[in-house]
């Protein structure tokens, strides 16, 4: 794990801690919807990163986004949630998501995500930033260490997940962006 590597505690929140191996982590079981439980594990802690999502047959995106946005700004600590590609505006200013055979099958999952980006935007006490890849993950490919920063999503965009720790703690220890939906991409 990138943050471990580069020397910070990390207490990972998941569903089933008996799913996740994460030497030298402290894995915990937990709900980021439950704001009590989000501001006790948060306390000791400098910031809070977000990556959790519910997605599929029997759940409901919109009522988790908007509860775990919730539960996450009433933290008030340095706050980075991994975003989507499909809520950046591409180079004309259209959002893939209304762009012309977008599939409909995704349409509520990126609403409930756009749903909690608003609650972010409207969180005045936050430092937050919501960060996406420019455009989806590259799980084949291997990590290339560099990341840049780039002004509009293009969904032939691909960065690792690796690559996007790497940007995402960059903003944790050093923030340059606040309050903002930023993208980045391999580079």
């Amino acid at each position: 794990m990138v943050a471990l590597r580069r020397g910070h505690r990390v207490t990972a929140v998941v569903r089933d801690p008996a799913k996740y191996d994460l030497p030298g982590a402290t894995v915990v079981a937990g709900d980021v919807t439950d704001a009590a439980q989000v501001a006790e594990l948060a306390e000791a802690h400098d910031a809070v990163i977000s990556a959790a999502a519910v997605y599929g047959e029997g759940t409901d995106p919109a009522a988790f986004f908007t509860a775990s946005t919730r539960a996450l700004t009433a933290v008030h600590k340095r706050l980075v949630v991994v975003g989507l590609s499909a809520l950046l505006p591409d180079e004309s200013g259209r959002l893939p998501m209304d762009a012309p055979g977008f599939p409909p099958e995704f349409r509520p999952f990126c609403d409930a995500h756009r749903a909690g980006l608003e609650m972010l935007r409207a969180s005045e006490d936050t430092d937050w930033l919501y960060l996406s890849p420019a455009g989806d993950f590259d799980h084949e490919g291997e990590p290339v260490g560099r990341y840049r920063v780039v002004a509009h999503g293009a969904m032939d965009s691909r960065i690792t997940y690796a690559d996007l720790a790497e940007a995402i703690l960059d903003e944790v220890e050093t923030p340059k962006h606040h309050r903002e939906h930023l993208a980045v991409e391999a580079g």
